[in-house]
């Protein structure tokens, strides 16, 4: 019986196919996990969850903690947006995506602040981490401690981009609980997730979630994230009238099947949200900058230091002297007890004066019956004499303003408080509030010209707000 060979052809059928099934388990084994939470952002109330609690890793995801402390080191005065960060060596040596800056280079912080929201730069995510807390060690360490007060309890951080690092894991829960802290805590900033594109100072970058962006209706956040270990990530928001939801996912396959896959989660989350329901912020962390002096599971306790004189120290009277002290302590006490008396009255008198409205300072009306004198009668016209009275206050039309405020009360405390401070070039001037439809101005008037320019000079070298105000 003869047996017929198998082609070659067939057998490079089977050995090609056979490659193509290797090759696909072995993707599918070395494929990201997948994890998934979609929340009410309202409420907090989770809609849908997958793996949510399966740490993982979080690539740039990690960004939007690196924005949230930024944020919050630039309210409590850590830092300003216009800071002009020094680009270190190991900023400008992060991989990309990166805005390319250089090492020695300085940018003002709201355009590194830009550029990791919008391009998620990694370069910029760690010089921002360096300029607030002096080392990515350093703001990774505060990274972790933040998180653990908005109760990402599963959560660390080792670096402030998310390029794949040990130990550096999080969860699909505590990464939607950020996003949701991103939204309530500072909604100021949170704009910077919408935009497409940006000016980062350098150079004009795109938002690397611009295609659901601009895709998903009602979508205006959050933040991306890709590394080979974490696959494709998103935690998205969008909000449709008065309904807002946030889906998280990671592990996508592609950006295309990530984006596809949030639109599906966010769908869901729109369908299974109430369409009203009470907004429940979430609480705000305690404030402790770099300090770390509230430990993780001791988030929002208050430390207060005692700062009471348990002992006096004043030093023991040389002997013999002892029948002389009481005496002297009274005179001492007694003048003080006089110059407090006579602060008390000056600051009284101060604001009685700033109490004073346009009616008190009103001339009284000139009586029906004053007679005018006449030059005499030219035809039927009588012409009056003028006469004009010679001012004696030296020229003083000139004035200073020192600020626009919300209400009179304000702008009244803030005349009082200058006045005080700057006692020596607006004394005798008047201090008067004026009321228009873009707020309260706190002006003092009644100056010559040079003590107004002198006065605002003064006052600007404290950095106090001041402007002249002509005779006009």
């Amino acid at each position: 019986m003869l047996v017929r060979s198998k082609s070659p052809a067939r057998l490079g059928l089977y050995f090609v196919t056979f490659i193509f099934f290797y090759l696909a388990a072995s993707f599918a084994a070395l494929a990201a996990p997948y994890a998934a939470m979609v929340v009410d952002a309202r409420t907090g109330e989770v809609l849908h969850s997958r793996n949510a609690d399966t740490r993982l890793h979080p690539a740039s995801l990690t960004k939007m903690m690196t924005l949230y402390i930024a944020f919050e080191a630039v309210q409590n005065g850590e830092i300003s947006l216009d800071t002009k960060v020094r680009i270190s060596k190991a900023a400008a040596a992060e991989p990309p995506s990166k805005l390319g800056l250089r090492a020695g280079q300085r940018i003002a912080l709201r355009y590194l602040i830009r550029a990791a929201a919008v391009k998620s730069a990694n370069d910029a995510a760690t010089a921002i981490g360096i300029a607030i807390s002096g080392s990515e060690a350093a703001f990774a360490r505060r990274m972790t401690r933040t998180a653990k007060q908005l109760g990402m309890t599963r959560t660390t951080f080792k670096n402030a981009h998310g390029l794949t690092e040990s130990g550096h894991m999080s969860t699909a829960r505590d990464m939607t609980t950020l996003g949701r802290h991103l939204l309530y805590d500072y909604p100021q900033y949170y704009n910077l997730f919408s935009r497409t594109s940006t000016n980062a100072g350098v150079k004009t970058v795109s938002n690397t979630n611009r295609r659901l962006l601009g895709a998903y209706r009602g979508a205006d956040g959050i933040k991306t994230g890709y590394t080979r270990a974490a696959g494709f990530n998103l935690v998205a928001s969008a909000k449709r009238g008065n309904e807002r939801v946030i889906a998280t996912v990671f592990g996508g396959k592609s950006s295309t099947s990530r984006n596809a896959k949030v639109a599906e989660l966010l769908d869901l989350g729109f369908r299974r949200s109430p369409s009203r329901a009470p907004v429940r912020k979430p609480s705000k962390p305690q404030y402790v900058g770099n300090s770390g002096l509230t430990k993780p599971d001791e988030a929002g306790k208050t430390i207060r230091l005692v700062g009471a004189v348990k002992k006096s120290l004043r030093p023991v009277l040389r002997p013999g002297t002892q029948t002389v002290a009481p005496t002297v302590v009274a005179a001492v006490e007694e003048d003080q007890s006089k110059i407090q008396a006579g602060v008390d009255a000056a600051i009284a008198a101060v604001e009685q004066t700033a109490q004073l409205t346009d009616e008190t300072l009103r001339p009284e009306a000139r009586p029906g019956n004053l007679r005018v004198e006449s030059n005499g009668d030219i035809g039927d016209t009588v012409v009056q004499e003028v006469v004009t009275r010679l001012s004696t206050s030296g020229g003083r039309h000139w004035g200073i303003n020192v600020g626009r405020y919300a209400n009179r009360y304000q702008a009244e405390k803030v005349l009082l408080r200058t006045a005080l401070s700057e006692m020596a070039t607006l004394e005798g001037s008047l201090r008067k509030v004026v009321q228009s439809p873009r707020g309260f101005d706190a002006n003092f008037l009644g100056m010559t010209q040079e003590h107004a320019d002198l006065a605002c000079r003064r006052l600007k070298a404290r950095n106090v707000t001041c402007s002249m105000i002509g005779p006009s």
